[in-house]
């Protein structure tokens, strides 16, 4: 028995990646952690990543982002499905789309405000649930991160009020914030296709934690404390809830070296994917700082056995006309700093003064079409799920 993946690349306007999901026999019953499929690769894959126990279409996932990333560079937007500059909630719109013609292949989701009907940017959660479904049906990859509120005082994620001392095991708020990771999970736990099979999830909790915004951020909780927290809520999710449909991803901001992006890093056994945020694309000097950092993150990736990814990126409003062209596609294929990132996500589409993506006649609108076009890009249409 065995299960397969079949990935054929050709040259784009046609470049397709063919993730062929040939499920075997023993996919179709419930197969325990502790008798997976005889499949090598399968079981050499799970030993490599936090969750032993991750399910089938979570294991092909992550060797799906591991082995096309030596060929292209997945395309990826917060909220696509959901809204963009002036239209909200209408089906089968995306300002990606409307511009180049495809879809995102990433699609990228926050639940932000879990404890309320609707998350931080006023999406009501049975939405973003119903939206996940649809881009997982059409074949795309869903991530999601998380800007919860601040479990002390109740404001948003960038009340920086110290909170993760009191939250961790033993400590004055830990089972009032076990109760909201509880509704974490409880989402997550929705995310199933018409199958009623599990939606393999790239989840990223705790972003830009270098960074001083948030309540778990360096200005805000020791290192050790982060790395607690953060494992922490991995245990939970993944023991105590019993998840086995996600990859754990870190997703620091614009460190400069790999010193500074291991700082806090809470080790190779909570960590799927390296990922890292950067708004730093302004001029041509952080594209060989951003490009630097890149290749090394590549490399320190592939000696870990992980994937690499820029998790997010963009500068609001897009006022540079060949932004996708002579920035971010030159950090992202830099010939002098090569690196294999999976995929490279954009912000939302809020309005036309809060936007990171193109528009229909937004001033870099064709240069978009160029970077579409480029074979390395890859949009839905490259991305065929059987």
């Amino acid at each position: 028995m065995s299960d397969t993946i079949f990935i054929f690349v050709t040259l784009k306007n046609s470049l397709k990646i063919t993730l062929h999901f040939a499920i075997s026999i023993l996919s179709l019953f419930a197969i325990s952690c502790n008798s997976m499929s005889n499949d090598h690769s399968q079981l050499q894959t799970n030993e490599t990543l936090v969750d032993k126990c991750a399910n089938f279409q979570t294991v092909r996932l992550f060797e799906f982002l591991r082995d096309s990333s030596n060929k292209g560079i997945l395309f990826g937007h917060q909220d696509d499905l959901a809204y963009g500059v002036n239209w909200q909630s209408e089906s089968g719109r995306s300002d990606i789309k409307e511009v180049c013609g495809q879809y995102p292949a990433v699609f990228g989701w926050d639940i932000g405000g879990i404890d309320q009907d609707q998350n931080l940017d006023g999406l009501n959660l049975d939405d973003i649930i119903a939206w996940i479904q649809k881009a997982h049906s059409m074949g795309g990859i869903i991530t999601i991160s998380m800007h919860l509120d601040n479990p002390l005082t109740g404001n948003d994620a960038r009340d920086n009020t110290l909170a993760v001392d009191k939250i961790l095991p033993g400590k004055s708020h830990h089972k009032e914030y076990l109760s909201t990771l509880r509704l974490v999970a409880d989402f997550l736990g929705k995310l199933k296709d018409k199958q009623d099979q599990y939606i393999p999830v790239i989840f990223r909790p705790y972003h830009e934690h270098n960074h001083t915004w948030s309540w778990w951020g360096k200005s805000s909780c020791s290192k050790d404390t982060f790395i607690a927290l953060w494992k922490m809520t991995i245990d939970f999710l993944r023991t105590d809830c019993h998840l086995h449909h996600l990859l754990y991803t870190i997703s620091p901001q614009d460190p400069e070296n790999v010193d500074q992006y291991l700082n806090r890093y809470p080790g190779d056994n909570y960590v799927d994917i390296l990922g890292l945020d950067s708004y730093s694309l302004w001029n041509q000097h952080s594209v060989s700082q951003l490009a630097k950092i890149l290749s090394d993150l590549s490399v320190l990736a592939k000696d870990r056995g992980k994937v690499a990814a820029l998790t997010e990126a963009g500068i609001e409003n897009v006022t540079i006309p060949d932004w996708w062209t002579n920035y971010l596609l030159h950090a992202l294929r830099n010939k002098e700093y090569p690196n294999n990132m999976a995929w490279a996500l954009i912000w939302r589409n809020e309005s036309k003064n809060h936007h990171f993506g193109p528009y229909q006649e937004h001033s870099s609108q064709k240069d978009f079409l160029k970077f579409f076009q480029d074979p390395i890009t890859l949009f839905l249409s490259d991305i065929e799920t059987f």
